[in-house]
């Protein structure tokens, strides 16, 4: 598995250990992995981007979960997202090929879907490019899903997947979005955003990841995607659950699109992680109404209820210190 250190990644390793695989986590030299150790994997340092590195981790592999990427939703990085979303999955088709590895299950993103417009349901297709989406990370997404398609063999079956916005415990590097739940629960916020998108549990994202590698079909496409909620929403949730007020003023979208690029700046220079950058201000009023009727008649794919993995996601973090309710 590449990708292993992430928050689907080390939520998969754990799913993929209760049900008897025998796992090898590919993992860069410099990441934490404490959190793996005490988990009977094999780790393998190597990166995406050496080949070589691929090679030895996939000998004597028949599966491969494809994880690693990079997800940056500011305007930093954009080389090396290529590099590794992009040339690294390329790589990794490589090297499973020449390692004789049977399947592939490749994960790549609801942002490499076109868009389509409010209100019209979004399914999966097998139609992806770089130019039918807006920004670095879709379309990098789209174009490597592009040339997985195009790899699809009887030699190595690919399956790919498109999971949405990820949400839910086990979250060791914190995401833009368990920074705000992080920071509306500690009281840190005094206004809430405009819009929303569609929110899934990780670990459904991990079940559906392992279920498209047993019962997937070769070369098809599965949306791993749970339920549209607001960030109005998703605050009172938070509030409902830690019982601290959510904030009652709402920032209007275009205003927020308008300074998220001064707001990634600001954060920059205070070296912390922004909540909204322009591109996330941006997705948060487009069409997410994913349907996941796919994965759920072939692959039995299921969801948790949203009200269940915030909770879960807040003992989580309250658990890890991020969270302090006896303060509030």
């Amino acid at each position: 598995m590449t990708g292993a250190t992430g928050h689907i990644g080390n939520v998969l390793v754990r799913n993929l250990l209760d049900k008897g695989y025998e796992v090898k986590a590919f993992v860069m030299k410099n990441e934490n992995i404490d959190y793996l150790k005490d988990l009977n994997v094999e780790i393998c340092y190597g990166d995406v981007r050496d080949i070589e590195s691929l090679k030895k981790a996939f000998s004597g592999v028949s599966l491969v979960f494809h994880l690693a990427g990079i997800i940056e939703i500011g305007n930093d990085n954009k080389k090396l997202m290529y590099d590794v979303n992009v040339n690294g999955s390329k790589n990794v088709v490589l090297a499973c090929k020449q390692e004789k590895v049977k399947r592939l299950v490749y994960t790549s993103s609801v942002h490499a879907i076109p868009e389509k417009k409010n209100g019209e349901v979004i399914t999966e297709t097998k139609t992806f490019s770089s130019d039918l989406v807006k920004g670095t990370y879709a379309k990098t997404k789209a174009e490597a899903t592009k040339y997985m398609l195009s790899q699809v063999s009887d030699d190595l079956e690919i399956i790919i997947t498109h999971p949405s916005g990820v949400i839910g415990p086990y979250e060791y590097i914190t995401s833009n979005l368990g920074q705000l739940i992080i920071d509306c629960a500690n009281k840190k916020i005094g206004a809430y955003l405009d819009g929303g998108y569609n929110f899934v549990d990780v670990r459904d994202v991990a079940d559906g990841l392992v279920k498209a590698a047993e019962k997937g079909r070769n070369g098809e496409c599965y949306i791993l995607s749970g339920h549209i909620v607001s960030i109005k929403q998703l605050m009172h949730y938070v509030e409902k659950i830690t019982k601290v007020k959510a904030p009652k003023f709402k920032i209007a979208r275009s205003f927020a699109y308008m300074t998220g690029y001064l707001s990634e700046i600001y954060y920059k220079i205070k070296k912390q992680k922004p909540l909204f950058t322009s591109y996330a201000v941006y997705t948060l009023g487009t069409n997410s109404n994913f349907s996941c009727d796919k994965a759920k008649k072939e692959l039995g794919y299921t969801i948790t209820d949203i009200e269940k993995t915030i909770k879960d996601t807040i003992d989580w973090f309250v658990g890890q210190n991020k969270i302090s309710l006896n303060k509030n």
